[in-house]
C-alpha cells in the first residue's frame, strides 16, 4: 500500500490538524482489523502528520513542552506508541463494563489559581484550547479541573473556538485567593 496524501511539511494547518485527527479516530480499527500493511502504513502517516505538528507547534504537546530529546528515533517512537496502544487495549478490555461512574474529585484550589494565573499571564488572557489543556494535565492531579471552570456561574474560564479565556470572574477569584488565606470557593 503506497502512502496516500501530501506530504505533511505541506499541509495548511486546516488540513494537518483535519488528518492528525482523523489518523487517531481511525488507528482502533486499523490496529484491530487493518492488514500488516495497513498498520504500518498508517503509522508512518500518523507519526508524520504528529512529527509536522510538532515542529509547528511544540508548546501544544507533552513531546514539545518537556526535556525528552528531539532526537529520538521513529523506530523508538513506533515502539512507544504501540506499546501505549497496547497497553490502553489491554485496560479497556479489562474494565468492567456495568461500573458505576465515579464522582469527580474537587479540585484542590491551588491548582486552580496557578492555571488562572498562567491565563492572566498570557497575552489578553487567551490561550489556544491545545495550550490550555497542557497546562491543566501540568498542573491538576485530575481532568475535571477546566471543565468545572468554564461551567459554573460564572464561569472562570470561557471558550470561543480555538481560545479559551480567563473571565472578569475568573480575574477576580484569581484576586480574592491572591489576599485571602482561605480561598474562594469553586463551583463544580
Amino acid at each position: 500500500m503506497a502512502r496516500q496524501g501530501r506530504p505533511a511539511r505541506d499541509l495548511t494547518e486546516e488540513e494537518l490538524e483535519r488528518q492528525g485527527i482523523q489518523a487517531h479516530a481511525t488507528r482502533h480499527w486499523v490496529f484491530l482489523h487493518g492488514t500488516r500493511e495497513q498498520f504500518r502504513t498508517h503509522t508512518e502517516r500518523m507519526l508524520e502528520l504528529e512529527e509536522e505538528y510538532l515542529h509547528r507547534h511544540p508548546q501544544r504537546t507533552w513531546q514539545g513542552s518537556t526535556d525528552a530529546p528531539a532526537s529520538e528515533s521513529r523506530d523508538e517512537r513506533i515502539k512507544d506508541l504501540v506499546t501505549t496502544f497496547s497497553v490502553a487495549v489491554a485496560a479497556l478490555l479489562d474494565e468492567e463494563p456495568d461500573r458505576a461512574p465515579q464522582a469527580a474529585p474537587e479540585p484542590p484550589d491551588e491548582a486552580i489559581a496557578a492555571l488562572l494565573q498562567v491565563f492572566a499571564d498570557a497575552p489578553g488572557g487567551q490561550l489556544h484550547r491545545l495550550e490550555a489543556h497542557q497546562h491543566a494535565r501540568r498542573l491538576a492531579p485530575d481532568s475535571y479541573l477546566v471543565a468545572g471552570l468554564y461551567r459554573q456561574d460564572p464561569p472562570l474560564l470561557r471558550a470561543e473556538r480555538e481560545t479559551r479565556s480567563l473571565t472578569p470572574a475568573g480575574r477576580a477569584w484569581l484576586s480574592r485567593y491572591r489576599r485571602s488565606s482561605r480561598p474562594p470557593p469553586v463551583e463544580a
